[in-house]
């Protein structure tokens, strides 16, 4: 049976992953199962906030009435430290390859992962 630790989707300030015990394999969408491997119970860990910029894509059209307050916003791809990728909200001008740290911010009347560039 896996731990199961509180993260973002949960309104907790904090990033989560699985990793295989069998096979080793990091995943970010949490499963029962490795998706590498088909073993069960993953293990939950938390992650560092620690990453570099994979990709990002600056929103300047509103998808829903809710995100048109925040107009324009950062979408990023981010390669996290242990080894997963994940999508979240950055501050503008960050570019590929810069080195991240996240931090949380409400969007949309949920709380997300917002990566700023590492000082």
């Amino acid at each position: 049976m896996s731990e199961h630790l509180a993260d973002w989707t949960k309104g907790e300030e904090a990033i989560t992953y699985q990793t295989c015990g069998a096979c080793g394999h990091v995943q970010y969408f949490h499963r029962a199962f490795c998706a590498a491997c088909g073993a069960s119970g993953p293990r939950e860990r938390r992650a560092s906030g620690k990453g570099r910029v994979y990709a990002t894509s600056l929103v300047c059209r509103a998808a829903t009435p809710e995100t048109r307050a925040h107009v324009p916003y950062n979408i990023l791809l981010v390669d996290c430290a242990e080894g997963f990728r994940m999508m979240a909200h950055g501050e503008t001008g960050l570019a590929i390859g810069d080195a991240v740290n996240a931090s949380f911010k409400p969007f949309a009347g949920k709380l997300v992962p917002f990566f700023t560039k590492k000082t």
